[in-house]
């Protein structure tokens, strides 16, 4: 979920075609949940094969990663590893949330209420081990580069774009910007449609790029002032404190400079260390053990891999065409360094 400070940030609307030809370092953490969210039934039940595996995951990052492709972005999916020990707290907190809305969704099945059904199941996506590692064996079969991060995948995107590796970390959190990417994207891997389960309603979404430098000047503070307006706002590492939002928090910190001013000029007791959460964002645990290499998809494998999984032969082979093309022309215009 990140830190909710996104009215605060300047932005610009893009497109698929507007990034064309830029290496983005996709959440795939993120991007999973998702598709675990919205590619379900009707009634709220994730897509499954034969054996009770679940599919939703594999047809989203089939089908979206062939459209980036076809598009000429290159994407570069980065993959969580332990997160801090902060962290652990908001983990268990969504943890409750995912088993409170897995109940109501189960009683809006018994009360025979699927449009309610269908709200309910999107707060539920899980991702566990089976998850991680069939998305990672597919996007290898599709040539497509993926980076284990040691600790939080936004951090390692955010390093990625910080050393110009990738142009931006592509996200629906605002962390990346903590982290320090240079530039966010926003709505990439869900451009399109937005549901809000809560509020019923559905909302038309499009890429949108945030600059850090644009976000620094317009607002007339530093990173390090971002990240403490963050902190009072609240972050995956602390709670927030009680009334303040994105725009109190900002005006404080514009006064008083810093989180530890303000703090001290409003006799405001804090749960936690700033210091200490300051740190996860301005020093991240992060590796430079990656190569982005894109190579020749397995077009074989991948049709084994989802016909084994009950997709459509039908559509695979469709998909598999479009990835064709789409590899062809990438090859033809050296988009990117290939291997075979």
């Amino acid at each position: 979920m990140g830190t909710n400070i996104g009215e605060l940030l300047k932005r610009e609307t893009s497109s698929l075609t507007k990034l064309s030809g830029k290496a983005l370092a996709i959440d795939a953490l993120n991007a999973i949940y998702q598709f675990l969210a919205i590619i379900r039934l009707p009634n709220g039940t994730l897509l499954r094969d034969r054996r009770g595996r679940a599919t939703s995951h594999l047809m989203g990052l089939f089908y979206r990663t062939i459209n980036f492709l076809e598009h000429g972005i290159k994407p570069i999916y980065v993959f969580d590893g332990r997160p801090p020990r902060l962290k652990e707290k908001t983990l268990e907190e969504r943890r409750l949330i995912k088993e409170k809305f897995s109940r109501e969704w189960r009683e809006a099945l018994e009360q025979g209420d699927m449009v309610k059904a269908f709200k309910k199941s999107v707060m539920t996506a899980h991702v566990d081990d089976v998850i991680i590692s069939e998305s990672k064996e597919l996007l290898t079969l599709m040539g497509v580069p993926w980076v284990q991060a040691p600790s939080e995948g936004e951090a390692q995107a955010a390093y990625m774009a910080s050393r110009g590796d990738v142009w931006a970390s592509a996200s629906q959190d605002y962390d990346s910007l903590l982290f320090g990417a240079p530039r966010l994207v926003r709505n990439l891997t869900i451009a399109g449609k937005k549901y809000y389960p809560k509020k019923g309603i559905v909302e038309d979404l499009i890429p949108e790029v945030i600059r850090l430098d644009e976000v620094l000047s317009s607002l007339g503070i530093t990173r390090e002032q971002l990240i403490d307006v963050a902190m009072l706002v609240g972050t995956d590492y602390n709670e927030g404190v009680k009334g303040i939002g994105p725009k109190t928090a900002l005006k404080l910190i514009k006064r008083y400079g810093s989180i530890e001013e303000v703090v001290r000029a409003r006799r405001i007791e804090l749960g936690f260390d700033p210091e200490e959460v300051r740190r996860i964002f301005l020093n991240p645990e992060v590796s430079d053990q990656y190569e982005l290499i894109w190579g020749e998809p397995e077009y074989a494998g991948i049709r084994e891999f989802m016909l084994e999984r009950d997709f459509s032969a039908e559509r695979v082979d469709r998909g598999l065409e479009r990835l064709r093309k789409a590899v062809e022309r990438w090859r033809s215009e050296s988009l990117i360094r290939w291997i075979s």
